[in-house]
């Protein structure tokens, strides 16, 4: 079927928008597909995290619909519904905003019975030479697992060979003082218009490259936004060779979920170079093309490395089947998966999820469990308003059903060498990958260290894994665990009233601590800012806030 007709099948109603568009890819510089994790949000999940939410970030709701510059999918015409090869049922209509000025909650959609279209790793044909790549790379193509998950007929057509992820060659200068003064006189001409500048980047790529549009989620807002936020990091970083590729290193590693190979960056280059010319204003001229193609040139010189130096021992994305689902609270899900091959990971990282219900939209979620013997993963989830995927995840998913998972990310991880004493704050669903780490602290040994847990929530019955906590304490003497609850109604017996930071405050101080914060990003900045006004020095406080919103 022609990438057209995927594009038309596969668009869900819009209701609103969180991290909407960590689900496509950037391709040469453009936005991140991160996201902050279940403890990360969620696009139209925001990450996840409402007030009190998820593990490490909330979920952000999607905006509502409104006037403003035309989605590049409207680039393509449009086609009956009898004409494509798939079954479409009727598109729900568009939830008015109520009174409060709240988007209400989408209903999640019944499972489709066609597969989405991601370019996949496959085995290289017999005349290609071989890639390098990792043992057991999970194929994605006609008649895999993922496929027959959703019911899809096994397709006729063999899957193509799998492209090597590097290229050949040196890698190109940074841009030159000069070049670097006119890149960003340009991204400053654009920014007025960066919006429209960016949809006109997209409408450019899918008309040029129709293929592509199914690397791309259905709702490009959040897209747009991202995309222009990575063009300006890497202006500002092209001065520095080794921040950008900081940067732009596990980017091109992210990009490799979506489907994403050196080619395709290299082809939109030029996309990207006339949307920008088209609205660079009168400023914009050969000189000024000339820097920034050398910039760019840079840009996919980097991602394509960072994405070859991965999928030398790793696959693009894992499939984990939901084994277990458990609703802890109302809108609150712990599920267990069991992932197709090893998966590794530590205690306090986070990985990108895609559901069956939402192709293409990805977000991040923090693990709640340090790794287990049995390879089991547990997610914590909480359903917020106006997010797809956590509503699918809380309030849909069941055992059986298979998820998509990227490769583990962040940086919250224990230095057990170090011997400091812990202090973590988890509030909702952060305690999830809190509860890891204590976990793994567990099974290393203490080592003498300390372990501070305080468990926030607005309401005591949001206190789902308190006993689980307290009955490890009572095994350990080197671990506290503190409830925290906003509202003191029904608070269980020894728990703390008031906002987390604020009670965390009264302990004061934690010299000799490091800390660990996951929740709400509210939560989590303000508590950033109260440790350290506690004694605490900025570089112990750690949290994946800034990655996961890359």
């Amino acid at each position: 079927m022609s990438t057209r007709q995927l594009v038309l099948g596969s668009r869900p109603s819009k209701d609103g928008v969180g991290r909407g568009t960590a689900a496509g890819p950037v391709l040469p510089g453009a936005g991140s597909a991160a996201a902050t994790p279940s403890s990360a949000p969620d696009a139209p999940d925001a990450q996840d995290a409402p007030a009190d939410g998820p593990s490490t970030a909330p979920e952000q709701p999607e905006p509502a619909p409104g006037p403003g510059p035309v989605p590049a999918a409207a680039a393509f015409p449009a086609v009956s519904p009898s004409a494509l090869p798939f079954p479409v049922g009727p598109v729900a209509p568009v939830v008015p905003v109520g009174a409060a000025g709240l988007v209400p909650v989408p209903a999640v959609p019944a499972k489709p019975t066609w597969a989405p279209t991601v370019p996949a790793t496959a085995a290289p044909v017999p005349s290609a030479p071989p890639p390098r790549q990792a043992p057991a790379l999970n194929r994605v193509g006609p008649d895999d697992r993922w496929s027959r998950a959703w019911g899809v007929p096994a397709a006729v057509e063999p899957p193509p060979a799998l492209e090597p992820a590097g290229a050949a060659g040196p890698v190109p200068e940074p841009p030159g003082a000069e070049d670097l003064v006119l890149v960003r006189a340009a991204l400053a001409a654009v920014a007025a218009d960066a919006d429209r500048a960016m949809a006109h980047f997209h409408a450019l790529v899918f008309l040029r490259h129709p293929e592509l549009r199914a690397m791309f989620p259905a709702a490009m807002d959040e897209q747009r936004t991202r995309l222009f936020r990575a063009l300006r990091l890497c202006a500002s970083r092209a001065g520095d060779p080794v921040a950008l590729r900081e940067y732009l290193g596990p980017l091109g590693r992210r990009h490799r979920k979506y489907g994403a190979l050196p080619r395709h960056y290299a082809s939109v280059a030029d996309c990207l170079v006339a949307a920008l010319a088209r609205y660079g204003g009168s400023g914009w001229d050969g000189r000024t093309e000339a820097a920034w193609r050398r910039l760019l040139a840079l840009v996919v010189r980097l991602m394509a490395e960072g994405a070859d130096e991965e999928a030398r021992s790793t696959p693009p994305w894992w499939q984990a089947e939901v084994v277990e689902h458990r609703q802890a609270t109302r809108d609150v899900a712990v599920l267990t998966l069991r992932p197709d091959q090893a998966y590794p990971f530590r205690a306090g990282q986070w990985a990108a999820v895609e559901t069956p219900w939402w192709p293409r939209v990805w977000r991040p979620y923090s693990f709640g469990s340090a790794p287990r013997a049995d390879g089991l993963l547990t997610l914590h989830v909480k359903a917020v308003q106006a997010g797809w995927v956590s509503n699918a995840l809380v309030h849909r998913a069941r055992p059986g059903d298979v998820l998509r998972l990227g490769a583990a990310e962040g940086a919250m991880t224990v230095d057990h060498a170090a011997g400091e004493d812990l202090l973590c704050l988890g509030g909702g669903t952060g305690i999830g990958p809190v509860a890891a780490l204590v976990e793994e602290v567990a099974e290393r040994g203490a080592a003498g260290r300390r372990v501070e847990v305080f468990y926030g929530v607005r309401r005591a019955a949001e206190l789902y894994r308190l006993e689980e906590l307290r009955e490890l304490a009572s095994r350990h003497s080197w671990l506290t665990v503190r409830p925290v609850v906003s509202e003191s109604a029904g608070a269980p017996a020894g728990a703390l009233v008031g906002d987390l930071p604020e009670v965390v405050a009264r302990y004061a101080p934690w010299h000799g601590f490091a800390a660990y914060l996951s929740g709400p990003a509210a939560m989590v900045r303000a508590g950033s800012a109260v440790l350290r006004r506690c004694g605490v020095p900025e570089g112990s406080v750690r949290h994946d806030l800034a990655a996961r919103a890359d």
